[in-house]
């Protein structure tokens, strides 16, 4: 099932390892071998520039499409198509903290979009200067697309630093119509492992409504933050790629190193815990990012980094017969890497191998949003901090 002849490894330390499923001392997995398609196999096109940080992308009936930025604005493209004009969109986002990793994030558009035109935002919120959590908004957007009107609180309370670390923020609907959200750790120790926080989870819930889904693993716990959870245990998960066939994926940021693709289980345990079982009250980051030792049932990434700092972003999978053999694999983003990572996952959930196109790698700087679009292209973003873009991606 090999779909790419290997012209170099990713991981040269410990590529003796890739591909063969053996675990190093430290219970990492093995990273996978990595290979990189023939040249020309994807076409970059520059739909949109002059942005700031655009975080997540959007996609309308219409044709157009809505762009988040951290700073705290939301833009409307005028098309997919490279030159596309940009326009703001007027929206009181006035509470917005945008510091460090926070600010206006996640976007998504709700799947009634077409009757109802709402959407819901990520977002820091603050309160006369003052970081007050991280909450999802749901927004009614204008007819002309020139205004989004708040429509309500969907969720509030989730944890915040006030520097913006570790903010999460990952929005995605699940195959069963499930709201999945992928939350940080917020830099603090004890929050990953404790149940009755909203932070360094995957919450899942109703969409409309925000509250837990009757069958969430949780759902008997008299708090009603464990409700909502879907798993725990997570750093900074900022992707959530739910699969064609009901498994959902997420990428994580590793504490430099470690930065993991996980295969979602239900009430599973991802293993971080920075405050070591509670004796620890610093945000201690030399522990292993999935701590077999302290938590023997926690659930193994299906891929990590290892050595090497990616700083992995978002994630989709690309599907559809125009993407020929690229079609079914996984895309994700890099920020420190620069780079979109392909990975060719086996049904079982499993990594299999991860392709670098030489169109992406290194070559836009650093990468955050991926989102599919109805056309079937991908759609990428850059977070270089000036005259940012939206990238379109398709096969050559």
């Amino acid at each position: 099932m090999r779909r790419f002849a290997a012209i170099a490894l990713l991981f040269p330390l410990i590529g003796a390892l890739a591909g063969c499923g053996i675990a190093s001392s430290d219970d990492r997995p093995a990273p996978v071998s990595t290979a990189a398609p023939a040249p020309s196999a994807l076409r970059v096109e520059i739909v949109a520039a002059g942005l700031e940080h655009p975080w997540d992308i959007g996609f309308l009936p219409d044709g157009t499409a809505l762009v988040s930025q951290r700073p705290g604005r939301l833009a409307l493209l005028a098309d997919h198509r490279p030159g596309a004009l940009v326009r703001p969109v007027q929206a009181d986002l006035g509470d917005v903290l945008a510091e460090g990793e926070g600010g206006m994030m996640g976007l998504l558009m709700h799947p009634a979009f077409a009757d109802n035109r709402r959407f819901i935002t990520c977002q820091t919120h603050q309160e006369n200067g003052v970081a007050v959590d991280v909450r999802l908004i749901t927004w009614r957007l204008s007819e002309d697309g020139s205004r989004a009107d708040r429509v309500g609180d969907l969720l509030t309370g989730l944890p915040v630093n006030p520097n913006g670390r570790h903010s999460g923020c990952g929005l995605a609907v699940a195959e069963d119509g499930a709201l999945l959200v992928s939350t940080g750790d917020t830099a603090r120790p004890a929050i990953a492992q404790d149940r009755g926080s909203l932070g360094g989870k995957v919450l899942r819930m109703n969409i409309d409504t925000g509250a837990p889904l009757s069958d969430n693993p949780f759902i008997a716990s008299p708090n009603p933050h464990e409700r909502l959870l879907y798993t725990y245990g997570h750093r900074n998960p900022q992707g959530v790629a739910p699969r064609p066939g009901g498994q959902v994926f997420v990428a994580e940021h590793g504490p430099d190193v470690d930065d993991e693709i996980n295969l979602l289980r239900p009430g599973g345990n991802y293993g971080w815990d920075p405050s070591r079982g509670g004796a620890e009250r610093s945000y201690d980051e030399s522990v292993p990012m999935t701590d077999l030792h302290r938590f023997p049932d926690a659930v193994k990434a299906v891929w990590s980094s290892g050595d090497h700092t990616e700083a992995i972003c978002a994630a989709t999978f690309l599907t559809g017969p125009q993407w020929d053999r690229f079609d079914g694999m996984l895309a994700v983003t890099a920020l420190k890497g620069t780079k979109l990572l392909l990975f060719e996952v086996r049904p079982d959930g499993t990594i299999d191998e991860v392709a670098i196109p030489p169109e992406l790698n290194d070559t836009h700087g650093r990468l955050r949003a991926a989102r599919q679009g109805p056309d079937g292209a991908l759609y990428v973003t850059t977070s270089n901090g000036t005259d940012d873009k939206v990238l379109r991606i398709t096969r050559s």
